[in-house]
């Protein structure tokens, strides 16, 4: 890895399966949320996953030290240099935000991606001028207010109960309530990408060019406007398969491992 990033980015493996992957992980998150879905396949892959820029146990957001002028570069950087290093095609895993890097670095390195997963992608960016996008706008206006008023425990606190498991605010453990405050502020530095598509993912040709196996997977709990995401994606990336996981809400690596597993499992069989 280049020196920047080798400092920056905190990486672990999972798994000793006979084939590479790159997971990368939903904002707020870490790394380690990979472990339940990991140990849900049974040794088919050997993960490789990095925190993103000032999540988990990597180095804060600042972009000189992670080598990128704006968030989604830099984390896509940081994915196309472990790609770079692994021996072969790799699957290449991502959830949520992590998958809009995922997608960035199989546009950038198409030829380094053996199959490609995208879990719940939020490039909101693919419903604008369409009649969902008062949709997206409508769900997250509370969290934007709290953001505009400088709140952050009640923006951390309604953007965990419209993406989170489901589960009461009160009940997410003390520690892990204060980092997600600490951390919602990075929701500004992502905004440029999955609201305005500031890396051009969704530029006429460039889904169209996809040619590895592709996975889309959603729960059939999440909010409304990720349906109407999957379901542009599902229209342009050629022969993409969209998958609905019944009963999951947005984090279902989490809370739904073995269903995930079982889809993954099917896409790396033609791949």
């Amino acid at each position: 890895m280049r020196d920047d990033l080798r400092s920056a980015a905190f990486v672990q493996q999972f798994g000793q399966g006979p084939r590479p992957a790159l997971g990368i992980h939903c904002s707020l998150a870490h790394s380690g949320t990979w472990a339940p879905l990991m140990a849900a396949l049974g040794g088919q892959l050997t993960m490789t996953a990095f925190d993103l820029p000032g999540h988990g146990r990597s180095a804060d957001w600042e972009p000189g030290l992670w080598g990128g002028a704006n968030y989604l570069g830099a984390a896509t950087a940081t994915a196309l240099e472990l790609l770079r290093q692994a021996e072969g095609p790799v699957d290449v895993i991502g959830h949520s935000f992590g998958a809009l890097v995922a997608l960035a670095a199989a546009l950038e390195a198409p030829a380094r991606v053996r199959t490609l997963t995208l879990i719940e992608p939020v490039l909101f960016a693919a419903l604008q001028d369409g009649p969902h996008w008062p949709v997206y706008l409508a769900e997250s206006a509370p969290f934007r207010t709290a953001m505009q008023a400088g709140d952050a425990a009640l923006a951390a606190e309604l953007f965990v109960g419209l993406w989170g498991n489901g589960l009461p605010w009160e009940s997410v453990d003390a520690r892990q309530r204060g980092n997600f405050i600490r951390r919602i502020g990075l929701l500004a530095a992502i905004a440029p990408a999955n609201e305005g598509d500031s890396a051009g993912l969704m530029r006429q040709g460039r889904l169209e060019a996809l040619a590895m196996p592709v996975l889309l997977i959603r729960g059939d709990r999440s909010p409304a406007s990720i349906p109407a995401v999957m379901e542009v994606l599902a229209g342009r990336i050629p022969g993409a398969r969209l998958e609905v996981v019944a009963g999951a809400r947005h984090m279902l690596p989490l809370t739904h491992p073995g269903e995930v597993a079982a889809l993954i499992a099917g896409l790396l069989s033609r791949g």
